[in-house]
């Protein structure tokens, strides 16, 4: 290995032949030629020919006809005189004179044809018993002195909630008050307080429902409501009608005697 690199051994192949590098030089200056001269030979100095722009022209439309010229003034004028003069021929029933009359005579009457008839003897075609200036066909003998039916009851008013006691409407009067029991057993407690209770109140003045705003000890709620639920109150009329209404009651448990 060591012999091939320093060429002290003999090597067949890489014989020094100076023909070999011609034929070499040769043949790539040939390929070369080739690649460069082919391309050539195709080169032209005429330029390519463009192509023509295609465009489409629509044909112009045609012009629409002037319009008419106006009539000339001399025939309106014309036109407008008959009118005028047929205006002026017959005047209105009511329209003042122009020339001052040579007598005077009466005014012509201003009633009109079918209201005298009517006053007289009636309108033609009535039926006998009308009334004067009535309606055709109407009812014979006249409507008459027939009395009206009476007008119709007026509805019963829609019935309302409860309304509350305060400001201008007053409490209705206590009919039946119970007083509240004090429980034994609260009393051995020396449970005392204030119990505050919202009653509603029917019609007829009966306590119907209690709720207990303000509590104090379940046994005095319970003696409370027991005791509210007795009363009795007169019935409170607005408008004549029956009220239900709703009030505060506040109840005091003190041991005191």
């Amino acid at each position: 290995m060591f012999d091939l690199v320093t060429a002290s051994m003999n090597r067949p192949l890489r014989d020094r032949a100076p023909g070999s590098k011609v034929v070499s030089l040769a043949v790539h200056g040939l390929i070369l030629g080739l690649v460069v001269g082919i391309p050539l030979l195709g080169a032209t100095r005429a330029l390519p020919e463009v192509p023509a722009i295609m465009a489409f022209v629509a044909a112009v439309p045609a012009t629409p006809p002037p319009p008419p010229p106006p009539p000339p003034a001399a025939t309106r004028a014309a036109a407008a005189r008959p009118a005028a003069a047929s205006a002026a021929k017959t005047p209105g029933t009511f329209a003042a004179p122009i020339e001052a009359p040579s007598e005077v005579r009466p005014e012509p009457a201003t009633t009109s044809a079918p209201e005298a008839t009517a006053v007289a003897g009636g309108v033609e075609g009535g039926i006998e018993g009308g009334v004067p200036g009535g309606t055709l066909a109407g009812i014979v003998g006249g409507l008459g002195s027939a009395a009206l039916p009476p007008p119709p009851p007026p509805p019963a008013p829609a019935p309302r909630g409860p309304v509350r006691i305060g400001g201008q409407l007053m409490t209705p009067d206590l009919v039946k008050r119970v007083e509240p029991k004090y429980p034994d057993t609260a009393a051995a407690l020396h449970v005392t307080g204030v119990v505050i209770l919202e009653a509603t109140v029917d019609a007829d003045g009966c306590v119907e429902s209690v709720a207990v705003l303000r509590s104090r000890h379940a046994l005095l709620d319970k003696a409370a409501v027991e005791a509210l639920r007795e009363w009795r109150y007169s019935p409170l009329v607005l408008n004549g009608v029956p009220t239900p209404f709703v009030l505060t009651v506040t109840f005091t448990f003190s041991t005191r005697s």
